[in-house]
């Protein structure tokens, strides 16, 4: 007779299995037809780059170009050119090319838990490492911004402002990370497995009865062991910033495993 004990031991190793290995959708952000594509993920603060996108800068890289701008150097204690540092090493940790890696200091950019950031300045700034790099897909926040910084929720303003404006054409694509709940934000280890459950039946309802899915429409990128333990690794290369909670962070944040992303339209 089974007992509970011996179906929590037998379930164990069919965990891990699951949560060993990343996994992703299909989608237009990683084909390998995009081997020449450069993506720009655009962040506000050095650590926003391993606390927030960790699983699709691992997930993409060997697919496409990535370059990440952080907008300010996090100068709000004073601690700017730490933090500077700190983001190279933490860039390194991912494995982003010492030629991607770009961090801005303009005086109207500075780290502010209170103050919105100028769209036209942010506009302004994104156009000319667009054009030098020849970007062709933003990445960065959705209007919430995950945490709702105002500087984490102004950059999607600043890119909704570009593309509206540039002379380019066809403008770059923009994705938007998804800012979930509070009730889900949290769940830790829970969330790569139902993640995962989630795209798996997906997967599966889309193979049996022909019904479109989140794999035909929306980025999904889930992390396995190996890349949390990489993002974690990323994350402790910011050592100012390493108070209690974030170490909190850290080990129940769903966005160390999981970043589900939204294509927006403009125009």
């Amino acid at each position: 007779m089974l007992t509970a004990n011996t179906i929590l031991i037998a379930l164990i190793p069919l965990l891990y299995a699951i949560l060993y290995l990343p996994t992703a959708t299909e989608n237009v952000l990683n084909l390998p037809s995009l081997k020449k594509e450069n993506v720009l993920l655009l962040t506000a603060h050095p650590d926003d780059e391993c606390m927030f996108f960790a699983p699709t800068v691992i997930s993409l890289l060997p697919f496409v170009q990535i370059h990440v701008l952080s907008l300010s150097t996090g100068n709000a204690d004073g601690l700017g050119d730490i933090r500077k540092a700190e983001l190279m090493e933490s860039l390194e940790v991912l494995g982003v090319k010492e030629g991607n890696r770009h961090i801005v200091d303009h005086l109207a950019l500075q780290d502010n838990i209170t103050a919105s950031w100028d769209a036209n300045i942010i506009s302004d700034i994104l156009g000319g490492y667009v054009l030098d790099l020849d970007i062709t897909t933003i990445l960065t926040f959705d209007r919430t911004g995950v945490s709702g910084h105002p500087n984490h929720r102004s950059l999607p303003e600043g890119v909704k402002h570009f593309i509206e404006t540039t002379a380019l054409q066809p403008p770059p694509k923009f994705f938007a990370l998804i800012s979930v709940p509070t009730s889900t934000k949290y769940v830790g280890i829970l969330a790569p497995l139902l993640a995962k459950f989630d795209l798996y039946s997906t997967k599966l309802l889309h193979g049996i009865l022909g019904t479109p899915g989140r794999t035909d429409t929306m980025p999904v990128f889930v992390a396995g062991v190996k890349e949390y333990l990489t993002a974690h690794r990323a994350m402790r290369a910011h050592k100012s910033q390493l108070v209690w909670f974030r170490w909190l962070y850290v080990l129940f944040s769903r966005y160390m495993w999981v970043n589900e992303w939204n294509l927006v339209r403009l125009g």
